[in-house]
């Protein structure tokens, strides 16, 4: 038997490298490895030339929706070992490639600091942070990608590089935000920030006040201090068991994000909080209500991601300011008493940092949008499949006014919706400088399918 580490379909080593977190977009590539250390990420790369593969990535595969065949392809899935390394007088943590936001916000905490994460503990840290990267901490230090400071990769031509501001700018400045391929990131760097409480939570109520509440929600988003970062969102979980008994197969709304406390003064954010919750609790009394004062690592439960795979089918927009017209067809369409098979559909907040230009940051720097909205559906056949495909673009025509024309990228989930966040002139300097590092165009499967922002 081989013992070549390098697993064809049909194997247990090929099912482990290729698993993906979101089950309706399986991966299919020509051969698969899980590369644990910077020698067998150069000896995949060595592999792939002389087997005349292209090469592909992926950590956990929650993005799996969004990338292309892989057919003819070797997969690197990274897992490189290590722990992660928090270098606390600098505020900067190194994280091996592979590893994910549970185990950062672990590492940091004891340090009295924090990582810009996302809302789940078991999303992969890098390609969340080379695509940009919403963090409920992100109003306060912006998209994340700003905050990394060095990407150690293997190039094409199998040398481990670390890039940074000062060694080799310009492929810094287009990893990130870039679309990738430019090579297999084996580590990186990122700034962190002191935080030892926050208040985080989520608070749900019936569908049937959802007019009212999302009135009061945007409201206060418009005014909302940079350390908070919210989200509104309807619900329509299945009665099944592993969905909480107050939202088991009813529609309601919630809001939950995270207020980054003062060290020095807790009473600044608890009154940010105050401000946030008892206009929305005067509404009406919550059915759940989780806010509290608590510490970094509770934000990672707060949006209640699932911890295990599931399968999915997303969608995503850029949006203006809604208003009441706005708000009004956005609860036409996704509301009380609309058919609709999406199990979630919000609008997460933005402006605040996320909306400043960043003068050392990549190719993206900000989002100029006031939120994105994000809807997802569960497709347990290819009928159901069809259904939250025409609800996408039910809910797509009725937002339409309102549609920036630009995409979140870590909020793009379908090969059909092609990234919108650089201009002309950004994609044609990123090219360039991806042909420099991959001439031959071994890692050109590994690009986000793209488009350029439409002009506003």
């Amino acid at each position: 038997m081989s013992s070549s580490p390098f697993a064809r379909p049909g194997s247990p080593e090929y099912e482990a490298a290729t698993h993906v977190f979101n089950l309706a977009a399986p991966v299919s590539p020509a051969a698969a490895v899980t590369a644990r250390t910077v020698e067998e990420v150069r000896a995949a790369i060595g592999f792939a030339r002389a087997e005349g593969l292209g090469v592909r990535m992926i950590t956990t595969g929650h993005a799996a929706g969004g990338t292309t065949s892989m057919d003819g392809a070797l997969l690197v899935r990274t897992e490189l070992s290590g722990p992660v390394e928090v270098d606390s007088a600098r505020r900067v943590a190194r994280i091996p490639a592979g590893t994910k936001w549970g185990a950062v916000a672990e590492a940091t905490a004891p340090h009295g600091l924090a990582a810009p994460h996302g809302s789940a503990a078991t999303v992969g840290v890098v390609g969340y942070l080379l695509r940009g990267g919403l963090s409920f901490y992100g109003r306060k230090v912006g998209l994340a990608t700003n905050s990394v400071r060095a990407v150690e990769l293997v190039t094409a031509d199998g040398e481990l590089r670390r890039v940074d501001a000062t060694t080799d700018p310009e492929l810094f400045w287009a990893l990130r935000g870039g679309g990738g391929g430019f090579g297999v990131v084996t580590a990186i760097e990122v700034d962190l920030f002191p935080a030892t409480q926050v208040v985080t939570g989520m608070a749900i109520w019936p569908i049937a006040h959802a007019a009212e509440l999302i009135s009061v929600w945007e409201k206060w988003a418009a005014g909302a201090p940079w350390e908070a970062s919210t989200s509104l969102r309807v619900l329509r979980l299945p009665d099944v068991p592993d969905v909480l008994p107050e939202l088991r197969g009813r529609p309601t709304l919630s809001v939950d994000g995270a207020i980054l406390g003062d060290p020095e003064d807790i009473s600044v954010v608890e009154r940010q909080a105050a401000e946030l919750l008892e206009p929305l609790r005067a509404v009406a009394e919550p059915i759940m209500d989780t806010w509290q004062l608590t510490t970094p690592g509770a934000v990672l439960a707060t949006h209640m991601d699932p911890d295990e795979p599931v399968p999915a089918h997303g969608d995503s927009i850029l949006l203006t300011e809604l208003g009441p017209d706005g708000i009004a067809e956005f609860l036409r369409v996704l509301g009380d008493g609309a058919d609709t098979p999406l199990v979630v559909a919000g609008l997460r907040q933005l402006g605040g940092a996320f909306a400043e230009p960043n003068p050392d940051g990549g190719v993206l720097t900000h989002l100029d949008a006031a939120y994105v909205y994000s809807g997802a559906g569960i497709p347990f056949d290819a009928e159901s499949a069809t259904r939250i495909s025409e609800s996408f673009e039910t809910v797509r025509a009725a937002l339409r006014p309102w549609d920036t024309g630009g995409t979140a990228p870590t909020f793009v989930e379908s090969v059909h919706q092609p990234q919108g966040h650089l201009s002309d002139e950004q994609v044609t300097e990123v090219d360039r400088i991806r042909a420099r590092v991959d001439p031959e165009g071994l890692f050109r499967g590994d690009i986000m399918p793209k488009t350029t922002v439409v002009a506003s």
